[in-house]
């Protein structure tokens, strides 16, 4: 029963990270975005998402819990990946991501087909997606077109959820999102 209960509460926050990560502010995301630019970009990401879960298992759920964190700061434009002393990589709500290498190992195979096309936010959005399915989850199209942040702050992911935030700032939280308390228990857990 455990295991069923941890494999719905993944796919619902599957189901949610997927709503979220088609509300871009405004971007012009589309599905088929590189279908004339770079074709084969979900292919690449997709056989490099399933070449590391059959190495780590456990990478999965972290690239999911990844593309979160990036979507709910300034909304999934991957500025969890951008390296420096103070970014969002290194708040302490961040520390315990994983998955960077991931990340980086598909952009690195996406440069080499199409440089200078995809941006790393459509390559964790593609990731996730990919990982969930991987996983024996549902299987999405997933708008692409996403500009990559440029500015990373440590500070601003004082709005991720935390464990030790209240019911009630909480559910402030998601609220700013448009999401409501069922959405909380679904992606925290906490009630």
């Amino acid at each position: 029963m455990e295991g069923n209960y941890s494999k719905n509460k993944f796919f619902l926050v599957l189901a949610l990270l997927n709503m979220a990560a088609t509300l871009v502010k405004g971007q012009g995301t589309r599905v088929g975005f590189y279908s004339t630019s770079c074709p084969l970009v979900e292919s690449i990401v997709s056989s490099t998402v399933q070449s590391h879960l059959q190495s780590d298992p456990s990478v999965g759920p972290a690239i999911l819990r990844m593309h979160f964190h990036d979507c709910f700061v300034h909304g999934c434009d991957a500025s969890i990946l951008i390296n420096g002393p103070d970014t969002e990589k290194t708040a302490p709500p961040n520390l315990g991501v994983r998955g960077y290498e991931v990340i980086d190992d598909a952009k690195a195979q996406v440069e080499a087909t199409c440089p200078g096309v995809v941006s790393c936010a459509d390559i964790l959005a593609l990731a996730a997606r990919d990982a969930v399915f991987l996983a024996k989850g549902q299987k999405w199209d997933v708008p692409t077109g996403r500009r990559d942040g440029k500015v990373s702050l440590a500070s601003d992911a004082d709005n991720l959820p935390a464990f030790t935030d209240s019911i009630e700032e909480l559910k402030r939280k998601f609220a700013a999102f448009g999401l409501n308390a069922h959405d909380l228990v679904t992606l925290v857990g906490k009630w």
